[in-house]
């Protein structure tokens, strides 16, 4: 009796060794096969569909030996500029190939976490496994989860993306990531041709130069110029280009009809800011004309009518401005006239 309990125990060992065995090199299988498909990838993400996830998270049993970090992805959503999909994708792809390179010399650490891309077309019922209904959405599968248990990294983290991803990472896998390599603007063979284009054109452009005959010694460049820097200041698109104002938008009671103008302080579009600048614009030039070209006319009566006709019309467009300002603000704005004449 005894001699058969010490055989079913050596049986049962013999079986565990194997089991164990057997698992190991099935866990070294897919360790290899996702390493083979990140070498493929040029950032080191891996492109996953529905059939990707059965394979390396269903179909492993837990613990697994690494972690998939997930970037959800809409190809039809791309146009959509308030979720800056496309540049979040690009971000995440400089974070996935910079821990590559700072863990070149580690082998183990890169083994440990895979970075992942998903699309929904391609995968909706992985979508839908995740739970995931709004984008951007990131997601990390850590060796004892699945789809339910998995964390996601919250939406305020994106302000400050990459930066909050590298944090993300590296709380939830212990593991370095290192700092983000950002690629040059310029390459090496860029660089040298540019430095030698500016070398063979030197000699040339420095004849130019003492001859005068340059576009900075043009006075009509400079007054292009002036004009200009004089429009892009009066017609506030330094305000659209850092709020990323529209031009105009569709109007919420019947959206065929486009709104150019918005009627409240808190917002200024773009069109009204090219409008204001416009007429502001038309002002200054009738008074440059005004000082220093009617001035050399000899003829009195051509001097009269030109300075009647630009005095009416600077009139007619400061009257616009402030039309459209009491209008947008709701504040009236009108000129010291004497108590009488009001």
């Amino acid at each position: 009796m005894a001699f058969s309990q010490k055989l079913s125990l050596l049986f049962l060992l013999i079986a565990l060794s194997s089991f164990s065995s057997t698992t190991s090199d099935s866990n070294d299988d897919v360790v290899a096969e996702l390493l083979s498909l990140q070498s493929r990838s040029k950032s080191g993400v891996i492109h996953f569909n529905d059939q990707s996830l059965s394979r390396f998270i269903s179909s492993v049993k837990t613990p697994r030996p690494y972690s998939l970090l997930f970037f959800f992805d809409a190809v039809h959503l791309h146009d959509k500029s308030e979720l800056h999909l496309l540049e979040l994708l690009k971000e995440f792809n400089l974070v996935s190939s910079s821990f590559i390179a700072n863990n070149i010399d580690n082998p183990d650490a890169i083994s440990k976490i895979f970075f992942c891309h998903i699309e929904f077309k391609e995968s909706q019922f992985s979508f839908s496994q995740f739970g995931v209904n709004t984008l951007p959405h990131i997601r990390i599968v850590g060796p004892n989860q699945g789809f339910k248990d998995s964390e996601v990294m919250e939406q305020g983290d994106f302000s400050r993306f990459p930066e909050s991803l590298v944090e993300f990472i590296e709380s939830k896998t212990k593991l370095s990531v290192g700092p983000v390599v950002r690629p040059p603007f310029l390459s090496r063979n860029q660089i040298i041709l540019i430095v030698l284009g500016i070398l063979a054109w030197i000699p040339f452009y420095a004849k130019r130069v003492i001859a005068g005959r340059t576009l900075f010694h043009d006075p009509k460049v400079w007054l292009a110029g002036s004009v200009f820097v004089y429009f892009f200041s009066v017609s506030g698109s330094m305000h659209n280009i850092i709020r990323k104002m529209p031009m105009f938008l569709a109007d919420r009671n019947d959206p065929s009809k486009i709104v150019f103008f918005y009627q409240g302080s808190g917002m200024q579009l773009g069109a009204e800011g090219f409008t204001i600048g416009f007429l502001y614009t038309v002002v200054g030039l009738l008074l440059a004309f005004l000082t220093q070209g009617l001035v050399k006319l000899n003829n009195v009566a051509v001097q009269r009518v030109a300075m009647i006709f630009a005095l009416l019309v600077s009139f007619l467009a400061v009257k616009q401005v402030v039309f459209l300002d009491n209008w947008k603000t709701g504040y009236g704005i009108h000129g010291f006239w004497p108590s009488g004449w009001n």
